[in-house]
Parts: C-alpha cells; structure tokens; sequence
C-alpha cells in the first residue's frame, strides 16, 4: 500500500506549530509522527497537507492508497486495523476520517473534496493530538512507546561509572554518546540518549525523557520528565514536561515548563514562563480557529513557541502564552499572553518583524547548522508573513485600548 499522512481540521488547532509543517512533522515521543508511521510500516510516506506547504511536503498517489489521520497516533489497536483495512473502508472518530483506503481514482477525488462515499466504522476511542496542549500531556506514554519501538532486540552503550543511575535497565544510549559525572533516574520511566549527543558533568534528568541525536546538555542542567529534546538542540537549566521539536536553543539557566518549542527557536538567558497561575484556575490559551482565548482545562500549561522565534534574556511569559512563526521578543515584564507571527518587541511596545529581515536572520540561523534556507521555506515563511497580519492589527488595536 501506499501511504499518504493527511492533514484535516486538527492542522488548525495546532497552530502556531503546524504553521510550517504538516502535523504529522510534529515531535511527540522520541519520533516525529511520520517518523512512528515510516518504522512501523516500513515504508516512505508521502503527505496530503495545506496548499502552501505541499511543495515541501510532497504528496504521492499510487494504485493502492491508505490514508491515515497525520494527528493519529500508532497503538497496537489501530495498528491492526489499519493492516486489515479493506478498500473503499473509512475509519472515524466524533466524525473525523482516521484512515481510509482508496484506489487512484477515488485518492485523487478525496483530494479534490476531502469527501468519501465509502462505509464507515465509527471507533470509540482513539490516540490522537487534538491541540497543541496534547503534544505535552501524550509524550510521556509516546517515549515509552517509541522507546520500545526504537530498541526492540538492541543493546545498549554502557554508561561511564562516573555516573549515577538508577534504573539502569529502563535505559538505552546510542553510539558516540558522552555522558559523565551526572545522575539518571529511570524508575519512573524511559531514558533515550541518542547517538552523538552529549550530557555534561552534574545534569540530573528524570525519565520519562529523550535527547535526540547531535543534542546538549549543559552543565548542571535539571530535567524533569516527561520531556523531549530534539536533533540539534541545546538545553541548560530547568526543564520540565515539555517538548523541543529540534534545532532550538535553551542553553541557559531559566525555566522551562509543560510547554512546546518549535524548530529554530533561541530562549535567551535566564528566561522563563509560568506554568501556574497564582489563583489555580485553568489556563486560558489562543486558539487561532476560534480566534479568542479558550478554556484549555489544565491547571498546567506553559509556552508554545512557533518556529524560527526568539527571545533576548530575562525574558518573562506569563502562563499559557502563544507565540507565533519569527517572533523576536525582548525588554521588561510580561509579553501579551498572545503574540502574533512576525512580531518583534517586547511589554513597551510591538512592531511588525519585516519579513526581508526575519529571512536573513532565519538564513544565517540555519547555516550554522550546515542546512540552507531554499525558495520553498523561503515562500512558506511568506505566507505565514502575509497571512498573519490579521493578527498583528489585531494586536495593534488591543494595545492602544
């Protein structure tokens, strides 16, 4: 079968993040959601996502189509069902298509409509993101999943006696990885150390957690699970419950909690974000269809950050604040609980980030990390430019009320 990741409403309620992905790039576990479907299966998958971002992400029909809900999570469960998904046969939940198999010309036509004519199975219950907030609250059960995944029939690196473990068997640690003088708890869930990261001397991390291949730990960092940190990042200071899609920087003191970063992203030094409010009530955070602030139902939730934002140091973000695709905030006091895309600025005042800008920093950014900017990012990030300018007026006008 060919498989197609396909993106439906849910791309909307994971904006920010998704503004410069398909949903199923987002990293939940120790894998992105393409990554859990492509071991699995054992096969390339291909992506059915908005317009603007198909050039990137490139969609492929065959004669023998099976599309699955990108915001759908594997389990044993729909694993098999999906092994035994005949053709013309949709899946649901609460009305959402989870996966469908189609030949050529019915994939081609629900490309076109997003409609199927097809029999349905409604299922009761399923693992899937259905907002942003959901990347933190799941990744503890997605490492424990993905470290199995991962590891199934593999042994392990050994671990220097410089340091101290407990739950040493809950552990696995790639080749090339250096890990001193630090103490791992594993007792109450999965440790993943990819292959060429490095934890430096006196970092104590609590599983559930995973580092990502190529990634830092810096000295004395305290890491509370469950937390991910991905490809090419660097940490330091406290973390806890959150997740680092990759290519991001945090590696100063600051506090970072149940909160979700996104790819080329920098938290300058001694920031932080409140995870709490003061009064103990649930967290209001923007949601982009609704266009208003929303009752999460969490007592906790911290930072989403979109990709390519930053942040001078002692920056200060009040509990469940959005901020949106190259953001460049700074200065004094608590930023807006809702910061638009292309913002730059800080409590004393916002302006748009001109986007000739943003692309430049944006290029030098990634060219540190061997990787270019193309015409295609490069249009990506225009759209997101053009399109959230909504926003930005919308920001413009709170402020002068």
């Amino acid at each position: 079968m060919n498989i197609i990741l396909f993106d439906d409403s849910t791309w909307e309620e994971l904006l920010p993040l998704t503004f410069t992905r398909p949903v199923s790039e987002i990293r939940i576990g120790i894998l992105t959601i393409r990554e859990k479907w492509e071991k699995i299966t054992s096969s390339k998958v291909s992506y059915f996502t908005k317009s603007y971002l198909q050039e990137k992400f490139q969609l492929t029909i065959g004669n023998d189509n099976l599309f699955i809900n990108s915001s759908l999570l594997p389990t044993k469960e729909i694993i098999d069902l999906i092994l035994s998904c005949t053709e013309n046969l949709s899946y649901t939940y609460k009305n959402q298509i989870l996966f469908v198999r189609f030949n050529k010309n019915q994939a081609e036509e629900f490309t076109q409509t997003f409609k199927t004519k097809c029999k349905s199975i409604e299922l009761q219950s399923v693992s899937k993101l259905n907002s942003f907030c959901d990347i933190f609250i799941k990744n503890g059960k997605e490492i424990e999943k993905d470290f199995s995944l991962i590891t199934k029939g593999r042994i392990s690196q050994k671990l220097s006696n410089t340091n101290q473990v407990l739950g040493k068997e809950n552990i696995f640690i790639e080749e090339n990885a250096k890990i001193e003088c630090s103490c791992l708890n594993a007792t109450s869930g999965h440790i993943y150390i990819g292959k060429d990261t490095e934890i430096m001397e006196g970092c104590n991390i609590r599983g559930s957690f995973a580092l990502c291949e190529h990634s830092t730990i810096k000295l004395g960092a305290k890491i509370y699970g469950p937390t991910t940190i991905g490809q090419h990042s660097k940490v330091g200071g406290e973390i806890n419950n959150s997740v680092i899609f990759g290519y991001s920087n945090k590696a100063h003191d600051g506090f970072l909690g149940n909160s979700v970063i996104g790819e080329w992203c920098n938290i300058g030094a001694d920031s932080n974000n409140s995870n709490l409010k003061n009064n103990y009530t649930n967290v209001k955070m923007w949601n982009y269809p609704k266009k208003q602030f929303t009752d999460t139902g969490l007592m906790f939730a911290g930072l989403i950050m979109g990709d390519h934002s930053k942040c001078g140091i002692n920056t200060m973000f009040n509990t469940g604040t959005v901020v949106g695709v190259s953001a460049n905030l700074f200065g004094a006091g608590f930023h807006r609980n809702f910061v638009p895309s292309f913002t730059w600025g800080g409590p004393s005042g916002y302006i748009t980030y001109q986007l000739k800008k943003a692309v430049e920093v944006a290029k030098i950014v990634m060219s540190r990390r061997d990787i270019e900017l193309n015409v295609i990012e490069e249009n990506i990030l225009k759209f997101v430019y053009e399109n959230s300018e909504v926003y930005r007026q919308l920001q413009a006008k709170c402020s002068k009320q």
